[in-house]
Formats: structure tokens, sequence, C-alpha cells
């Protein structure tokens, strides 16, 4: 009865606080898309929290196997809150809502149907290999995108965010796949005692954090401030900076990162990625990098001796790698297309 009690808890500690991040997200930044997909990743997480036990059972009670499919989904809805929170130009598409559909109705055929037709084993196995392979590409843009976060502030937290659920996750995943048959009371109060713990982690390190830092994409504002030592070199660093962008583009460099520019300029790369953040308002380096190249695609596309050059040349010149980034960045800059842009550049003619 004690362990019971306690298990019961646990749980609804995890379920309130995690209602509790999901509404704060939605009321103070609902147009912001990292802050919707938090939202649903925290209610999806709450069902996890209600439903989730550890071992399998072939006998699945009918209102219990709609929570537990909410709960499978709910890996792939974690792979889009990280590719949201780590990319700013990241966009939801029909095809993500497919994924998410697919998986929790595979989880929920298989509570209902698969499991109980006594192929419990596959269909537990399966699930888990998904939220596995879930939970892999979200750690692996999570490593690829961490280093252009420019906001200091953000950047651990938003790495202990993914890491803590990835990991609990994954153990789940592989708890599941290797227990076989029910593991008792013991281990089900364990596992949702450290579930708890892992929300009340997550929500502590978030308010240690301003909410506009951690999921709003808008450039924070730059204050003047008085003359100093400090901002006379910092200034003398940004002109150096802006002479390798103009002079010698180096964002032409098939994939330069912000520490083989900070060693161009002889510092250290914390100090780079304050500079180009506070001092010019970016929030993501390769946001920074392709506004230096969309500016040379602009320019190319508006010059009269170039109207014969395609696209993509004038593209992969600039610096980016294929036709399809360069469109939607392009796109996301200057409103419209790069073929539209040439032709109204040349009607104004």
């Amino acid at each position: 009865m004690l362990l019971t009690n306690l298990e019961l808890a646990f749980r609804a500690a995890s379920v309130a606080l995690l209602l509790v991040l999901a509404v704060s997200l939605l009321s103070d930044f609902r147009n912001v898309l990292a802050a919707r997909l938090g939202a649903a990743f925290a209610l999806g997480s709450a069902a996890h929290a209600a439903s989730y036990s550890v071992g399998v059972s072939s006998l699945v009670a009918g209102w219990h196997a709609p929570l537990i499919a909410l709960s499978t989904g709910n890996i792939v809805v974690f792979w889009l809150f990280t590719r949201a929170l780590f990319d700013d130009e990241f966009r939801l598409c029909w095809w993500h809502g497919l994924i998410w559909l697919a998986v929790t109705a595979f989880s929920l055929v298989g509570c209902l149907w698969i499991a109980p037709g006594g192929n419990v084993r596959i269909s537990v196995t399966v699930v888990n290999l998904i939220v596995l392979g879930f939970i892999a590409l979200a750690v692996a843009q999570t490593i690829n995108s961490w280093s252009a976060d420019l906001v200091e502030r953000r950047r651990n937290v938003r790495v202990f965010i993914v890491c803590a659920a990835a990991l609990y996750g994954g153990l789940n995943a592989l708890l599941q796949i290797l227990v076989a048959g029910s593991a008792g009371d013991v281990a089900n109060t364990i596992n949702a005692g450290v579930l708890a713990c892992i929300v009340a982690a997550i929500a502590c390190a978030m308010m240690r954090v301003d909410g506009a830092d951690l999921v709003s994409t808008s450039a924070p504002a730059i204050l003047a401030q008085p003359a100093t030592v400090d901002e006379s070199a910092d200034q003398k660093l940004i002109d150096a900076l802006m002479r390798l962008m103009a002079d010698e583009r180096v964002y032409r460099q098939e994939n330069i990162t912000i520490g083989a520019l900070a060693g161009r300029l002889k510092i250290p790369e914390y100090r780079l990625r304050r500079l180009i953040n506070q001092r010019l308002g970016y929030r993501n380096f390769n946001v920074f990098l392709n506004n230096h190249r969309i500016e040379e695609a602009k320019a190319a596309l508006a010059d009269p001796t170039q109207a014969e050059v395609p696209v993509i040349t004038i593209a992969m010149d600039a610096g980016f790698q294929s036709l399809g980034p360069f469109n939607r960045a392009f796109k996301a800059v200057t409103g419209v297309t790069p073929t539209e842009y040439r032709r109204l550049k040349v009607n104004a003619v």
C-alpha cells in the first residue's frame, strides 16, 4: 500500500508540473513554434507519467491504450521539439503529422490487437526500437546544431533538457525491451520517482533562463552603452569580422564554423559568440552566415550581366550547398523566391 501511494504521488507530481509547463509556454509564447511543440511534448509526457509501467503485459484496459499510444507518439513530438529548439528556420510540414499519426496508431494497434493476440514481445520491441530511433535522431541533431547557438544563457539549458529527456526515454525503452513480464511495484515506484525528479529538474532549469531566450527566435535588443575600453576593443573585432565577410567572403567556405572564424580573428570562440549575439543581434551563427550569403545572391540576381546565370550557380557561389536551403532562406529574408526577385529587378530597370 505504501509503495502504491508513493507511486501515485510521484505520478501526480509529474503530471501537475508538466501541465503547468505546458500552460506557461502556451500563455507566454503561443506564437512561437518551439513553445507550442514544447507544450505538446509536456502534455504527451503527462500522458506517459499517467500510463507508463515497467514490464510488459498482453492485457491493456481500453481506457489505458490511448494514453499509452499518445505517450509513444510523444517521441515524435520530442524529435520535432528539438528541431525547433535549435533551428530557428525549422517549420512543420504535413508529413511530420503523418509520422506522429503512424507511430501513435501503431502503438494503439499494438495495445489493442497485436499484444492480446499473443505477440506482446514483438509489439513492445518494435515500439521501443522506434522510440530509440527518434531519440538517436534528436540527440544527433542537438549535437550538430548546438555550436551554432549564440545565446550563451540558453545553450546549456537546451542541452540539459534534451539530454535528460533522451536519457530517461532511452533507458526506459531498453528496459521495456529487456524486461519480461511485470517488474513489480518497487520498479514502478522507482521509475515514477525518477521521472518526477527529472521533470522538476527541467522545470527548475527553465526558470533560471528567460523564456524569451529559451524559445523565442526574435533578435534581442542591443542596448546603447557608454563607450569603454572593452567596447572599443569589441568594435575593432567587429570591424575585422566584417572585413573577413565583405573582402574575403569567408561565408563561402564549405562547412565554415564559428571556431574556425574565431581562429582567424585570434580570439576565443566564446568571445566571438558574444560579439555576434550581443553586438550584431544574431541568435544563430548559421543565420548570420546566410544573411551575408543572401546579400551576395541578391546583388548577383539583380545584376543584368548575370541574367543568364542559373540560380543554383549563384546560390553555390554564395556558399549554399544546395538549391532547397537557399530558396527557403532567401524567401524567409526577402518574402519572394530567387526567381521572382530576379524578375522584379529586371522589370524595375
